[in-house]
């Protein structure tokens, strides 16, 4: 098989989906590798160490699209790259459908093989290809969140963890999944007073166990939203519905009540949030402000660290593009129920059930 990478195009995304390792052991199996010209510097991997892996180096994307078999990349395509997708071609990589209309009909359209790392799941459970990144995403969100805190970036002026004689900050976090988890971990470990919430009190019993003293468990239902959102000076999102789109917790016209210069860090955006007036933002221009609460909606903020995520995310992924390459797509997903969960279109239609209750209008199968 021919598998290609081109270099990311959304913005301020630093990460390649295939590190020189994974280019060499493609190769060994007996594939055809192409890698788009500087599309790993961003992560620090110069084309020279995909070269002496054995990948083909290329110079424009065109190109990539038009030979490969399968192209694996980190985020969805972009406009500009679903015009070049062809019919059956597989497309490997993080898409969250249920959040866009437009690229759900974009692909369906080009009559792509769309797998998704976010969909995927392990014979013992778990999403293995979703779990790296949100495990960067939730420790990041507390390192955002703190500097947007800062009366510079117009938050509130205070300390997360405070100082002697002066109370920390308050940090809501809603949802205890890996990013939750992470987040509290980070925001524990500065000192803040955090409340952590899920809907799932099994596992809110798991983590009273396991997180530190300065981490208090509640459960999640509207009145305690609504009551919690009020204390906090910083909110981080980490809602997961699995493949399809997050629900709003924090509606808009709680915003009036909570801190002026409050924080919200809103992890699940590009599901398309959990906070009703949240919407996607760059690293460029990460912020903005409604009812002087902050506003912070990057949909790609490992991207910023792209090293660090680019090793995170390729040590996860690589098993899976040398058994989906070898073995072709119609093998890949009959080997277990995890791997067809994989699949969110092919051929036209949406097959993934959280996909076709987002937009139950539009072909599925």
């Amino acid at each position: 098989m021919i598998v290609g990478v081109a270099r990311e195009t959304k913005s301020d995304e630093y990460r390649v989906a295939l590190l020189p390792v994974g280019a060499e052991l493609l190769k060994k199996d007996g594939h055809t590798v192409l890698i788009e010209k500087n599309a790993g510097i961003g992560s620090g991997y110069p084309d020279e160490e995909y070269a002496k892996a054995g990948a083909k180096i290329i110079e424009t994307p065109d190109e990539i699209y038009a030979k490969s078999d399968m192209i694996v990349s980190v985020k969805e395509p972009q406009p500009q790259e679903i015009e070049h997708l062809r019919k059956d071609q597989i497309v490997f990589c993080y898409f969250h459908f249920a959040a866009s209309r437009a690229l759900t009909e974009g692909c369906l359209k080009r009559g792509i093989a769309a797998v998704a790392f976010e969909t995927l799941e392990a014979p013992q459970g778990g999403l293995p290809l979703l779990k790296p990144m949100s495990e960067v995403a939730g420790k990041m969100s507390i390192q955002e969140g703190a500097k947007y805190l800062e009366k510079p970036m117009m938050g509130r002026g205070i300390l997360l963890g405070g100082v002697a004689g002066v109370e920390p900050a308050t940090v809501l976090i809603l949802g205890g999944g890996i990013v939750g988890t992470n987040a509290a971990r980070v925001a524990a470990g500065l000192g803040a007073h955090v409340i952590l919430m899920d809907v799932n009190i099994e596992r809110l019993r798991y983590l009273e166990e396991v997180m530190p003293a300065n981490v208090h468990t509640v459960y999640c239902d509207p009145h305690a939203v609504r009551r919690y959102v009020t204390q906090a000076d910083l909110v981080v999102g980490a809602v997961l519905i699995y493949g399809g789109r997050a629900p709003h917790l924090v509606t808009k016209d709680m915003l009036p009540k909570m801190k002026a210069g409050a924080v919200i860090v809103d992890v699940s955006v590009d599901q398309g949030g959990c906070i009703e007036t949240i919407r996607p933002t760059t690293h460029k221009q990460p912020t903005y402000i409604v009812d002087e609460v902050v506003h912070y909606g990057v949909a790609n903020m490992p991207g910023a660290v792209g090293r660090t995520s680019t090793q995170a995310l390729d040590n996860a992924t690589i098993p899976y593009v040398r058994e989906l390459a070898g073995k072709g797509l119609d093998a890949f997903l009959k080997k277990d129920h995890g791997r067809a969960n994989a699949l969110n279109m092919r051929g036209g239609k949406i097959t993934h059930p959280a996909v076709i209750e987002s937009f139950p209008d539009l072909p599925h199968a």
